[in-house]
C-alpha cells in the first residue's frame, strides 16, 4: 500500500489530549497555540472586576480554539476542557505563516474566523436586546448539541441570566413548544 503524502496542514499538527477541568489557554499569557476540537466541549470564560467568571464561549467538536485573533500577543480569556478533550494543535504562528500559500489552511482559517465573529456578533445582540427565553432560544440554535452536556449553570452565566431565569426560560419554552 502506497503511504501518502502528508500535507502541510498534517505537517503543523499535533494531537493533545486534556482532561475535564484541564486548561488549554489562559487569560494573559502568549497566544502560541492554535487548536482544532476533534473531541469533547471546551469553554471560554473572562473574570469580571469582581473576580465573577463570565463565560463567554462555548467549543464543540470541529471549532477551532483561539486566545486571540493575532499570534503571540496576550489570551484574552481562560479556555477549559468541560469534557476530555481530543484537540489538534499548531504553533499558531506557523499556521499563519501559511495562510495564503496552502489552499486548505486558508480556507479553515477563514471559515473559523467568520464562524467566530458571527457567533460573536450573535452574543453581543442578544446580551443588548434579547429577553430571557428569547436568549435561551437563541443558544439552543447556535449550541443544539451541548443543552445536555455542560451544566446550565454555565449556559446560564453564558446568557448573562440568573439560574432561575434559565429555568423559567426553559420551563417557557416547552410550554411553547407543546
Amino acid at each position: 500500500m502506497k503511504k501518502q503524502k502528508e500535507t502541510i496542514s498534517e505537517s503543523l499538527h499535533t494531537i493533545k489530549y486534556l482532561k475535564n477541568g484541564d486548561i488549554f489557554l489562559k487569560h494573559g499569557k502568549p497566544c502560541v497555540e492554535i487548536g482544532m476540537l476533534k473531541k469533547g466541549i471546551m469553554r471560554g470564560f473572562v473574570y469580571d472586576n469582581d473576580g465573577n467568571e463570565i463565560t463567554t464561549h462555548f467549543y464543540q467538536e470541529s471549532d477551532m480554539i483561539i486566545g486571540s485573533y493575532i499570534p503571540k500577543t496576550n489570551v484574552a480569556m481562560t479556555v477549559v476542557a468541560l469534557e476530555d478533550c481530543k484537540i489538534l494543535v499548531a504553533d499558531y504562528s506557523q499556521i499563519m505563516k501559511n495562510v495564503n500559500k496552502d489552499r486548505e489552511i486558508t480556507e479553515v482559517i477563514t471559515k473559523q474566523f467568520q464562524k467566530l465573529n458571527n457567533q460573536l456578533q450573535a452574543r453581543l445582540v442578544s446580551l443588548l436586546n434579547l429577553n430571557s427565553l428569547e436568549k435561551y432560544e437563541l443558544f439552543l440554535k447556535e449550541y443544539p448539541s451541548l443543552i445536555n452536556r455542560i451544566p446550565h449553570y454555565y449556559i446560564a452565566n453564558y446568557l448573562g441570566i440568573t439560574p432561575t431565569q434559565l429555568s423559567r426560560a426553559r420551563k417557557e419554552f416547552i410550554n411553547k413548544c407543546r
